[in-house]
C-alpha cells in the first residue's frame, strides 16, 4: 500500500486547528505529522518532521505565515516543502504575498472538506492548487502592486496558443475547463502547460499566473 501523504496543520487559533487535523486524520490516504500554532515552530517542525504537505493560516504569531512560507518554500530553499495557504477574504493581499513567497497554493478557511482535502492531494502530487472562485479577485486585485516588466509581451517566447493558454491559467480555469473553451484535448492542454512552464522557468500554475499579471496578459 502507498504510504499516506503526511499533513503538518499550523494555525494559530485552536479549534480551526483540531477541526482541520479532524478532518485530515479521518483519510485513509493522509495522515497529520504534527500541529503548530506559529510560524517559527512551524518551520522547525518542518524541518525535524518533513511533511508531504504544510497546511499554513497566514495570520499567526511569533512568525507569520508568509515568512514561514518562504523559509519553507522561497527562492533559494534547497529542500522545499509543499506549501497549501488557507486565509479568508479579508486576508487576500497576504495569501497574494504567500504565493509569490513559494506557496503551492491557496484555498479559503470556508471551503467544504472535500475542497481543502482535494486540495491537500493536488498540492502533494507536486501539482498547484489555485481556487477558481478567488483567483481572479485575489490576483487581480493587487496586480497593479507588481512592478511592470521590462519586455513587452511580443519578446516572450511563448507562441499564441501558449499565451492564450496562460491567460486562462491567469483566470484560474483548469485544464479541462482550458480544454472545453479552446476545443482541444486535456492531453494537449496538459503539454502546453508543461511548455509555458518552461520556457518561462516557472515551478508552477501559481507561479504563471504571477507571471501573467506581472507581464500585463491579464486585468
Amino acid at each position: 500500500m502507498t504510504a499516506p501523504v503526511r499533513v503538518l496543520v499550523c494555525d494559530d487559533q485552536v479549534m480551526i486547528r483540531a477541526g482541520l487535523a479532524t478532518i485530515i486524520d479521518a483519510q485513509p490516504d493522509l495522515e497529520v505529522a504534527g500541529q503548530c500554532g506559529d510560524g517559527r515552530t512551524a518551520v522547525d517542525l518542518a524541518g525535524e518532521l518533513r511533511p508531504d504537505v504544510v497546511v499554513m493560516d497566514v495570520r499567526m504569531p511569533v512568525l507569520d505565515g508568509i515568512e514561514a512560507t518562504r523559509l519553507l518554500a522561497g527562492a533559494g530553499v534547497v529542500d522545499p516543502v509543499k506549501v497549501l495557504v488557507v486565509t479568508t477574504f479579508n486576508l487576500d493581499e497576504y495569501v497574494y504575498e504567500a504565493l509569490r513567497a513559494g506557496a503551492s497554493g491557496f484555498l479559503l478557511k470556508d471551503a467544504p472538506p472535500d475542497r481543502l482535502l482535494h486540495g491537500i492531494r493536488t498540492v502533494a502530487l507536486g501539482q498547484a492548487l489555485l481556487d477558481p472562485d478567488v483567483t481572479r479577485r485575489l490576483v487581480g486585485r493587487y496586480a497593479a502592486r507588481i512592478r511592470p516588466a521590462r519586455h513587452p509581451v511580443r519578446d516572450l517566447p511563448l507562441t499564441p496558443r501558449e499565451l492564450e493558454v496562460l491567460r486562462l491559467i491567469a483566470d484560474g480555469l483548469s485544464n479541462s475547463e482550458i480544454a472545453a473553451e479552446l476545443v482541444i484535448s486535456p492531453e494537449t492542454v496538459k503539454t502546453f502547460v508543461s511548455r509555458i512552464l518552461t520556457k518561462l522557468d516557472l515551478r508552477d500554475r501559481v507561479q504563471a499566473v504571477v507571471f501573467a499579471y506581472r507581464h500585463g496578459l491579464v486585468t
